[in-house]
């Protein structure tokens, strides 16, 4: 019989494609039989095999006894084989190794070194907490062998057994601590000692502070990159525990940056400088300052110079960390992180886009601000096909891009993987992400960095023309659980109109008119994206704002025709009730202005107005939101009694002034009317008292559910319009509902022209993040602004103030015809230096071009009390805790116990730092014996009155009590006067018992002192004893 090799597997799974679980069956099936062989060689060839099918899933524990035997196999070729296998399918578990125990310490005392590498390569896989115990008296001697390759490999090995179990590290820590200041030791020891201690430092710094003037030494010495990685790394750590280490290895660390072409101990190294808290603790120094912009320049320089994605997504952490303590020396390399915002991977936009957030301030704000919505504006949406979970080569397997050895790799690759000049698409999830910076870029202490507000709300616009679309789609169900939803970043949008609008008095005007724009169903096709539903969370907030503010509508009427669209009815029921709200406020608008006469037309138009509010209200009474039921019917009623008034109001029939119905006039605009609503703080309702009388338990109505189930068994008839199937059903686009409006654009043809992208963040402009109605508006605004400026240059008709000279000029430009020489104007000039002193001082001084700086007032939160910082207040979020659950290693092993582990035995446990895990346990131990010794004593004691029931049936009880009482025995006089009553017998003592259990029966008392008048020695030292004590207190 001839088996097969490791190869000829190899080969035959190859050769058999598409029948290989067949094929893997057969050669599991030859290995059993060869396996169980007494040829080591064959065995050990089988267990190889064994090996190889196990990484592809095959499990092989039932073969765990013969991988003990191949391990006892005096050649090294079988045991290598052995231990292998051992390592790729032992399990803390097996049952053999109790048996593999004793192996492993017999392999450990071999001579050569190759055999010693074995186990002390298989031990960190397979051992458990027994096992840790039983093989370190074996390990430790290791550490003293002659070859280093030994003497490294038991280093790591008693860290792993210390992972384990944490008690096997305080014995091998002296002589792993001499290895270490042993200066003659082989570098490679000293450099597995090095990743030991840091990884241990982390934990418990302060065991390692003494280990700091040899550790410092090796950092001096270089020589291994690596090495002084872990050391920086250490160093970081003992640095907040010993200031005075800052001083100390700043030079190095400098030298290290100034230096070092290693990019990863550069940034292990800056990296250091910052976590250690070195560059804190130096800040506002000379050395300080040349120290950060050390770092800074290198970490551009690594961005610039490199051009590595992982080099700049390391050196965008480290200006993430760096920002917080010197942001102007970060916010000088503005323009090196904007162009991370376009890089093509993703990671590295998303860690750019966190940055530009802390270096924000107010002379960039509008540059960060463009560059973003520039990327929101022309990167294209990405599609389902662009999803990574979608890629129908990821769930092929894995397939090589060349078909032979010799056909080349790259002209194989597939489509998807080919590069181009254009953008990548931007996933949803990072559009919403880049909204909701700018949001909080601009938003940040209340508007601190916005200079310009009219610029802001056109911000604003612009970014609900690009707002994703929303994943989740609110119903009547589910809107009180999730009133915005995580993805509609136009709520967001909204609320900060909203919050602009509020605060900022001069800009009000502007932000109704934004809000008045997205209401409109007319131009909603223009002011939303033209697929999906992205942004419709702002109609919310806009709706707010056109009812609160319809004294700044510029066109109301068409504002009125929105809000009663049918569109209307198919929104969310929250954006519902706040267009009910607006209703009534918008009419106070159009009807409420008393100056005008009552006349018929008049008449006729407000008729027709409530008549079109009351066809809207009327099938909202049973809508399925209560909020929605309760405003309708309240404003329905109120437009019925409204429409009333108006049509039994007399009009002026002669032209006479007729005034118009006091409830269009007064009573319906003093409902909305009165204090100007202000922006209020979010602690401010705690701090309003609760009123005595008010009562939150008794219901409003006891007969709620009972009417309740009698509206569900009735049901909803359905009319002509089928109103209730219009809630019922999914929410449809707007375009069926505006079929007869002109057809929307597509958003492929209102797409500018492709153009090149600027090569610096200052030339990004207006035009290129901004639509171009949005544009001509403002272009329209300068131009009125500017009018009257003759510094001002107007690109389509010249400069705003119009001189006879440029007039001349123009006019010849326009008829074409020469310029008239002898038509200009001579003036004299009087050069005389009183003239020129007088005329200089009334000629008025040209002022620059530039805008005028608006002084804006923006208003505070209003409260109760002081506005003090309330630790309760529920709108301020905690820090989540970090890591509530520890990771564990790349071994699989908790080391949580380490931390809890003290290196120090000196002095016992007074003369150590006890961690906080330690303190913990000890007093979880103390409770412990505490609750120990008081079971003990309630034992004790339950025994003792056991016994003294058993006393007390023998009559003896007499006696166990008066044990007790020997407070009479104190006086020491006692003794000496009881010698000659001793000697006349043992009942006189007991006698004393009963008179002193008796003191309160004279009678007895008299009569036993009748019978012992013969021996009045008794009565004579009972008198005596109190004459004594009287005598001595005297």
């Amino acid at each position: 019989m001839f088996e097969k090799s490791l190869y000829d597997l190899i080969r035959g799974l190859r050769n058999h494609k598409g029948s290989e679980k067949e094929y893997i069956a057969d050669s599991i099936r030859e290995c059993r039989q060869e396996i169980r062989s007494n040829d080591m060689d064959l065995k050990s060839t089988a267990l190889m095999k064994l090996t190889y099918l196990e990484m592809f899933g095959h499990d092989m524990s039932w073969a765990s006894f013969n991988v003990l035997e191949v391990m006892s196999s005096p050649k090294f070729r079988h045991k290598r084989t052995g231990y292998l296998a051992a390592v790729q399918s032992f399990r803390r578990d097996t049952e053999v190794l109790v048996l593999a125990e004793n192996q492993l310490k017999k392999d450990i005392m071999l001579p050569t070194p190759p055999f010693i590498s074995l186990p002390l390569g298989a031990i960190p896989h397979v051992i458990n907490p027994s096992m840790a115990n039983s093989v370190l008296s074996d390990l430790i001697p290791r550490l003293t062998h002659s070859s280093a390759q030994i003497r490294k490999k038991t280093v790591v090995t008693l860290y792993r057994l210390a992972l384990v179990y944490p008690e096997t590290l305080r014995p091998a820590w002296p002589k792993i601590k001499e290895r270490l200041l042993d200066e003659s030791e082989d570098a490679s020891v000293t450099a597995a000692i090095v990743n030991v201690v840091c990884e241990l430092g982390w934990r418990r710094p302060q065991d390692f502070l003494p280990l700091a003037p040899r550790l410092f030494d090796l950092l001096v010495e270089g020589g291994n990159n690596w090495m002084a990685i872990k050391l920086i790394k250490l160093f970081a750590t003992l640095t907040p525990l010993e200031p005075r280490l800052i001083k100390k290895l700043l030079p190095p660390f400098t030298k290290i940056i100034r230096e070092t072409s290693a990019m990863s101990l550069l940034y292990e190294c800056i990296s250091g400088i910052i976590q250690g808290g070195i560059l804190e603790a130096v800040e506002g120094t000379t050395e300080g300052e040349e120290v950060a912009k050390l770092c800074v320049g290198k970490l551009r320089g690594m961005m610039v110079i490199e051009g590595d994605s992982n080099l700049k997504y390391v050196a965008l952490l480290a200006f993430d960390k760096i920002v917080g303590s010197h942001p102007y020396l970060v916010g000088q390399q503005q323009d090196v992180i904007l162009e991370c915002i376009d890089d093509p991977d993703i990671s590295i936009r998303m860690r750019a886009l966190d940055l530009v957030v802390g270096m924000v301030n107010p002379d960039n704000l509008s540059a960060i601000v463009g560059r973003l919505m520039r990327q929101l504006r022309n990167a294209p949406i990405a599609t389902a096909a662009d999803e990574p979970e979608n890629d129908r080569f990821r769930n092929t397997g894995v397939v090589p891009y060349a078909d032979s050895d010799d056909e080349d790799a790259e002209d194989a690759l597939p489509s998807h993987e080919q590069r181009s000049d254009q953008p990548p698409p931007l996933p949803d999830d990072y559009r919403v992400n880049v909204i909701r910076r700018v949001l909080d870029m601009c938003s940040r202490d209340t508007y601190s960095n916005v200079t310009d507000f009219e610029w802001y709300i056109d911000v604003l616009t612009q970014l609900v023309r690009v707002a994703p679309a929303t994943k989740h789609v609110a119903t009547a169900d589910d809107e009180e659980d999730a009133e915005h939803s995580d993805d509609d970043v136009g709520a967001g949008i909204g609320h900060e109109l909203q919050n602009v609008a509020v605060r900022v008095r001069s800009v009000r005007h502007e932000a109704v008119d934004a809000a008045q724009s997205l209401v409109l169903v007319d131009r909603r096709d223009r002011m939303f994206p033209a697929s999906g539903n992205g942004g419709q969370g702002v109609l919310e907030y806009a709706g707010w704002l056109v009812g609160e503010y319809a004294s700044y509508l510029s066109q109301p009427e068409p504002v009125m025709t929105s809000l009663l669209h049918p569109a209307s009815l198919q929104l969310s029921s929250k954006t519902l009730a706040v267009y009910l709200q607006a209703i009534p406020k918008v009419f106070s608008s159009i009807a409420g202005n008393e100056r005008i006469s009552w006349t018929p037309e008049r008449k006729t138009l407000m008729s027709l107005l409530m008549a079109r509010i009351i066809h809207f209200l009327e099938p909202l009474s049973t809508h399925p939101s209560l909020e929605v039921q309760e405003r309708a019917v309240e404003y329905l009623e109120l437009m019925r009694l409204a429409a009333e008034a108006a049509s039994g109001a007399p009009t002026d029939t002669e032209g006479d002034f007729a005034e118009p119905p006091l409830l269009l006039t007064q009573a319906i605009p003093a409902l909305f009317s009165g204090a100007e609503l202000n922006p209020v703080a979010p602690g401010a309702q705690r701090k309003v008292p609760i009123p005595d009388d008010l009562d939150l338990d008794t219901p409003i109505n006891p007969d709620l559910h009972s009417l309740l189930s009698q509206a569900e068994q009735e049901g909803f008839e359905t009319d002509e319009d089928d109103v209730y199937a219009a809630y019922s059903e999914p929410i449809a686009s707007y375009a069926s509902y505006a079929s007869s409006e002109p057809t929307p654009i597509a958003a492929a043809d209102r797409l500018d022209a492709p153009h090149k992208e600027p090569a610096s963040y200052q030339n990004a402009v207006e035009e290129e993040y901004l639509d171009p109605d949005i544009i001509a508006r403002r272009k329209a605004e300068r131009k009125e602004r500017y009018k009257d400026d003759p510094f001002y240059i107007d690109p389509e008709g010249g400069s705003g103030a119009v001189t006879p000279l440029s007039k001349i000029v123009r006019d010849g430009n326009k008829d074409g015809t020469d310029l008239d020489i002898d038509s200009i104007p001579i003036m004299d000039l009087d050069l005389s230096t009183n003239s020129r002193h007088a005329s200089s001082d009334n000629i008025p001084r040209a002022r620059s071009p530039r805008k005028p700086v608006r002084r804006v007032e923006i208003m505070g939160d209003e409260t109760l009390g002081p506005a003090s910082q309330d630790p309760e207040r529920e709108d301020i979020v905690a820090p989540k805790s970090t890591n509530t659950r520890n990771k564990k290693s790349l071994l699989q092993v908790d080391s949580a116990g380490l931390a809890s582990l003290s290196l120090d035995d000196e002095g016992g446990s007074s003369n150590r730092r006890l961690a906080a895990l330690e303190i913990e346990r000890k007093e979880q131990e103390e409770a412990e014996m505490a609750r120990a010794l008081q079971a003990v004593e309630r034992s004790r004691l339950e025994m003792q009155r056991a016994s003294e029931r058993v006393d007390y049936k023998e009559e003896s009880v007499v006696k166990r009590k008066k044990k007790k009482v020997r407070r009479v025995a104190v006086e020491g006089y006692e003794p000496a006067e009881t010698p000659p009553v001793e000697g006349e017998g043992d009942a006189q003592p007991v006698k004393k018992r009963k008179k002193k259990q008796k003191k309160k029966a004279k009678p007895e008392d008299e009569m036993e002192g009748a019978e012992e008048v013969p021996e009045g020695e008794a009565k004579k030292k009972k008198k005596k004893k109190r004459v004594v004590v009287m005598d001595e207190g005297a």
